[in-house]
């Protein structure tokens, strides 16, 4: 028997004119972890849609186990092993654990009635074969992402998966959850089940797979086992060009000695529970300053920004902004201050999705467009244009949906909208989540002009912390609510947080 288990052989993809995949190819052998890495719009999910039986391939064919499948559709895919785990999980969050694993079964079985006792009994059973603990009755809507995303896995093993694909699988996941996730990943593959890990992390890239491709534009530019690259040589090949990150030095200027913003002893309680939330912190910003807030998921990051962006009126002690003590009660406070705050989730909170690029910038400026009782369309194209080429948006005009763009311009978008505001502290949690290689470079470019050039002060939260130590001048660890290190210089380095965040519990 071949050792492949699924192989595309010269796939050719058009939707129009625009080759989508141009002559790919792409084996994936049984029970192997392999990676496939590509920026926004190289084919990636094309040809995991094209496995998947959801896109019929104008050109090429497709074979399980040597032997050619002929028109696949979602069924047949199934049927042969292939099962998908997109980023949304695709699961119903307002069933429990249990239901959600044990529901796919019982479709399948036709059955009319359910017996709950075998609902429990089916879904510890797949719990168990990835060796896992998650309360049974919990609502799935109620577990973090990386409890989602083992129910995602635990429910394709249970469908008899040969083949699981997973779609940006840690974007949202702290180092401690990519750890867990990469056991269970090995786990799979000791069973026999393959793995492709779609991902534009570099360094998961190197830890998890055995062997990588890289796309590029529709084409497959690199094949070979990870023994072969390394991080400039993914780069090389995902971008075609040379990104050679450096760090970030912070000068501080004579007019900086006073901080933009002061915070001291900021503490706050969740109202409904009575849980602390912050717990005492004290931190000062300079103009011009990147500074790196990193720490575990309930360590009071988030919320730390939001207390800042008047989203926790609750919240207690003193703030200064440039000398000036304020206490925002509201964002619109917050922004009238000048402080600006980038969700993580820029799709749900940061962005109007189906209104154009140009509303989404100026939707926070709108009381500057306005000319007596009516907005002013010169002023709205003008200021538009200018934000449009200052961010490099790539999209073919202002006019373009949000919802069309890739991940790195929607969050351009997001980053104009603020700096169009005026704003002297600038909050970005999570600034690159989703965000391919290429437009994180230029993100980061961005950010550090805008610190550098005008004086912008920088708060950057962060899961990802290469990217807090390329881009950020100290780095602060967080944790039940307080700040509890600080590293600059020479002492900040990716293997110093790391070991710190280990620490923590």
């Amino acid at each position: 028997m071949t050792e492949n288990l699924i192989e595309l052989r010269n796939i050719g993809m058009r939707f129009g004119g625009v080759k989508a995949l141009d002559d790919v190819s792409l084996t994936i052998r049984r029970g192997e972890i392999h990676c496939l890495a590509g920026e926004n719009g190289s084919g990636k999910s094309t040809i995991i849609k094209v496995m998947s039986g959801v896109y019929t391939p104008q050109d090429g064919e497709i074979l399980f186990d040597g032997k050619p499948a002929g028109k696949l559709n979602p069924v047949k895919s199934v049927h042969h092993g292939v099962q998908v785990i997109y980023q949304d999980f695709s699961l119903f969050g307002n069933l429990t654990v249990a239901e959600n694993l044990a529901l796919n079964t019982f479709l399948i079985e036709g059955r009319k009635t359910i017996n709950w006792k075998q609902v429990r009994e089916l879904a510890q059973k797949a719990l168990d074969r990835l060796d896992v603990k998650i309360n049974l009755d919990a609502k799935v809507d109620s577990l973090p992402t990386s409890g989602k995303q083992i129910v995602a896995i635990a429910r394709a093993v249970m469908a008899d998966a040969r083949l699981i694909i997973m779609d940006e699988p840690t974007t949202a996941l702290t180092r401690h959850e990519v750890d867990a996730l990469f056991k269970i990943v090995r786990d799979i593959q000791a069973q026999g089940i393959a793995v492709l890990f779609v991902s534009h992390k570099m360094r998961e890239m190197l830890e998890i797979s055995e062997r990588l491709t890289v796309f590029r534009n529709g084409k497959k530019v690199a094949e070979g086992p990870i023994s072969e690259f390394d991080e400039p040589a993914i780069t090389r090949a995902m971008t075609g060009l040379d990104l050679k990150p450096d760090s970030y030095v912070w000068q501080a200027q004579e007019q900086s000695t006073q901080p933009v913003l002061q915070v001291e002893d900021l503490k706050a309680k969740d109202s409904a529970t009575g849980n602390v939330l912050l717990d005492g912190v004290n931190l000062s910003l300079h103009a011009g300053e990147i500074v790196g807030i990193s720490g575990l998921i309930g360590s009071g990051r988030t919320e730390f920004a939001l207390s800042l962006f008047g989203m926790l009126p609750q919240c207690t002690g003193k703030m200064q902004l440039n000398g000036k003590t304020i206490h925002p009660k509201s964002v619109r406070q917050a922004i009238d201050l000048g402080i600006a705050y980038v969700p993580e989730d820029r799709l749900t909170e940061g962005l109007f999705l189906t209104q154009s690029i140009e509303r989404n910038i100026i939707v926070t400026s709108l009381d500057k467009m306005v000319s007596g009782l009516f907005i002013n369309r010169k002023k709205v194209d003008q200021v538009t244009k200018e934000m449009f080429d200052a961010m490099q948006i790539a999209a073919p005009g202002p006019h373009t949906p949000v919802n069309h763009l890739s991940g790195g311009n929607a969050q351009r978008v997001v980053l104009a909208r603020w700096l169009l505001t005026g704003a002297k502290v600038l909050i970005l949690n999570g600034p690159t989540v989703g965000v391919d290689v290429g437009s994180k470079a230029q993100i980061h470019a961005i950010i550090r002009k805008l610190a550098k050039d005008n004086g912008l002060a920088v708060l950057m939260i962060s899961d990802d912390v290469p990217e807090l130590v390329q881009n950020c001048n100290r780095v602060v660890v967080m944790h039940r609510g307080k700040l509890v290190d600080e590293l600059s210089g020479s002492a900040m380095t990716e293997d110093a947080v790391n070991d710190r965040l280990k620490t923590l519990n």
